[in-house]
């Protein structure tokens, strides 16, 4: 802005008259000064709320690769869980096939062993009864069998 200057005295203003001018423009330069200033304090605001929101911004997007990170780990480790669990579980299988298998094969052998000594009791009984019956004979000859 221009200020007036001393040629302007001839003109129709009075000198008071340029003196409120000039108090007028020096308070409007003033007034712009602190709008210029309030601005520039404004524009420093926003420049560091807009810096804390990048940061904010930025660990949401660290948090959030994280939770990816997570979830693919958790992912991966139920499958091997899964994968564990399958084989613990066909594991367990074979060796219940297994003892199930050696039980039935032991139950067979007592089956068999109390099945073979019942037959020799009933031999041994056959015989026992067959020895207190007989009659004891003297044979005439001695080739004579008894």
């Amino acid at each position: 802005m221009q200020t007036p200057s001393k040629e302007h005295e001839s003109s129709n203003m009075t000198h008071e008259e340029e003196e409120e001018m000039l108090h007028d423009i020096s308070k409007l330069q003033e007034q712009v000064q602190q709008m210029s200033r309030s601005q520039k304090l404004t524009d420093a605001k926003i420049n560091s709320m807009e810096s804390k929101i990048n940061g904010v911004e930025s660990k949401i997007k660290g948090v959030e690769a994280k939770v990816d990170d997570s979830k693919t780990d958790l992912k991966r480790d139920m499958a091997d869980l899964k994968t564990d669990l399958k084989t613990d579980m066909a594991d367990l299988k074979t060796d219940l096939i297994n003892f199930l298998q050696e039980i039935l094969t032991n139950g067979e052998k007592v089956v068999k062993e109390t099945h073979d000594e019942n037959k020799r009791n009933v031999n041994h009984d056959s015989i026992d009864s067959n020895v207190g019956s007989k009659t004891h004979h003297i044979p005439k000859n001695r080739y004579e069998e008894v």
